[in-house]
């Protein structure tokens, strides 16, 4: 009788590297270009955002088939909603929220406004509803489900600074398009997902926020644009 071997949850090294390459490298050329070049107002197009769905979607069939091929237990980063895990969702996007203003609040208390790439501008057009939405749910679930579900929790045995640190890291380097704010943005929302994660060990709470803090502020610019 042949008895399939117990699937892994850990990562090696090696394999931490290939999926946040495989998933975040390309954002993060892109990103650090954005840098290099003076952080350009980020522009976002109907078509453009559907592509970067298609994008997204095709690194995560490749990650998922690496991870398989390892021994990744795959199965296990599908989120399991919940009423529970759903209101604890939105509760965690509002704590980010908080954290980013206040964090933004003293950033701009201390920093002179003299900086002219402090705020990014972000311009939306011909973005429909259905887009908004369905960008916001794969965006959400493809960086939480690979940063949290795969790479906070694959490199726990290297210690619990480490697991978290590290995919914060990450989030940050492909953000830093947004400029100065948006990065204490990021790494304000970062570490209250990661929080609510590491202490509960389920991914729908931080996928939802994500999706909320994904398609609210893009619904609010979108209208007022």
């Amino acid at each position: 009788m042949n008895v399939s071997a117990p699937r892994k949850s850990t990562l090696s090294s090696t394999e931490a590297v290939v999926v946040a390459a495989l998933c975040f490298g390309l954002f993060s050329l892109w990103s650090i270009q954005a840098v290099l070049a003076g952080f350009p107002a980020a522009e976002y197009s109907n078509d453009g955002v559907l592509q970067m769905m298609g994008l997204e979607l095709m690194l995560a069939a490749a990650a998922l088939l690496f991870l398989r091929v390892r021994g990744f237990d795959v199965a296990s980063l599908l989120p399991r909603p919940t009423w529970w895990d759903t209101l604890l969702g939105a509760l965690t996007y509002l704590a980010a929220w908080v954290l980013e203003t206040v964090s933004m609040s003293v950033y701009e208390s201390v920093v002179p406004p003299a900086a002219t790439h402090d705020v990014v501008q972000f311009s939306f057009t011909g973005l429909t509803v259905a887009t908004l939405i369905g960008f916001s749910v794969v965006n959400g679930l493809f960086e939480e489900v690979f940063l949290l579900g795969v790479l906070t929790r694959g490199l726990r045995q290297w210690g619990l600074g480490l697991a978290i640190g590290l995919p914060i890291l990450l989030r940050l380097i492909y953000h830093t398009y947004q400029g100065p704010l948006g990065a204490i943005g990021v790494v304000a929302f970062g570490l209250t997902v990661t929080a609510v994660y590491v202490k509960t060990g389920r991914l729908w709470p931080s996928v939802y926020a994500h999706i909320l803090a994904d398609v609210i502020p893009m619904a609010v610019w979108g209208a007022a644009q």
